[in-house]
């Protein structure tokens, strides 16, 4: 069972049984409260999936709350350097390894994919491939605490921008993928890249499924009354969201056009 930990004070110190989260400072419009760094591990050796930002105090945080146990490996959900941009630092630090899908951010002889099972002191993490917000992007399942490691495919809060180097038909696709395996696998938790636990997996995921569906028939309807690129989409359809936020909104409004095309 998941035995969820969820701070009322933020998502720092948040997690599973197998699981905690320790959080970088780096807040923003686009990361939210900061970048969730996730230890996993319930004995002795310990896994760390997105080790954060190039920040040397996270990065000391980090390292210093494993001083006394053994990093088996640095795991990356993708490439970002939000997520990944410390990986490097860390891996001196602690002496292990860094292990993703992209093999620009991999440091040593093995990588990420999917069906990839990974096991630390009898605890057993699988690899599910999820493209979309990225080319790279990945999730975990940690079966033992029926929870999934979503990266930035699913955030604690509001909905994930499709980046340049990602693409909607397959973000989409896996949607449906996750959706599927909670249902399964009877899944308890979702553990988001950036934002708080969620509790509810398949309402999480219906809700992400329903917002996309609702956003391509907007950008349809605002392409209808006249809107001729992404800038002016966003400008009709996005009327309602911070205007820090359109920046991001244009790159998804892209992605969403590219994706209508092959329709």
């Amino acid at each position: 069972m998941s035995g969820l930990r969820i701070p009322v004070d933020g998502p720092d110190g948040s997690g599973t049984a197998n699981a905690v989260n320790l959080l970088a400072p780096n807040p923003s419009p686009m990361t939210l409260d900061g970048t969730n760094t996730w230890v996993i591990g319930r004995a002795e050796a310990v896994l760390v999936v997105d080790p954060g930002p190039d920040d040397d105090a996270h990065l000391k945080r980090v390292a210093g709350h494993l001083s006394d146990r053994r990093v088996e490996a640095i795991l990356l959900t993708h490439g970002h350097p939000d997520h990944s941009g410390g990986a490097g630092k860390l891996a001196e630090m602690v002496g292990a390894p860094v292990r993703a899908l992209d093999p620009q951010h991999r440091l040593g002889d093995e990588g990420l994919g999917d069906g990839d099972v990974l096991t630390v002191d009898g605890l057993e993490l699988r690899v599910v491939g999820t493209p979309g917000h990225s080319f790279d992007s990945l999730c975990f399942w940690l079966p033992e605490d029926r929870a999934m490691l979503t990266g930035d495919t699913i955030l604690g809060r509001g909905t994930t921008v499709i980046a340049p180097d990602g693409d909607l038909a397959d973000y989409l696709r896996s949607l449906d993928k996750l959706r599927q395996r909670a249902e399964m696998l009877e899944a308890e938790a979702l553990l988001p890249g950036h934002g708080p636990v969620l509790p509810d997996p398949i309402g999480v995921l219906d809700g992400y499924i329903a917002h996309r569906r609702q956003r391509l028939e907007q950008i349809r309807e605002a392409i209808r009354q006249g809107a001729r690129d992404a800038h002016e989409i966003v400008e009709m359809v996005y009327a309602d969201v911070d205007r820090s936020l359109w920046p991001a909104a244009e790159m998804s409004v892209a992605a969403q056009l590219n994706y209508l095309k092959t329709l």
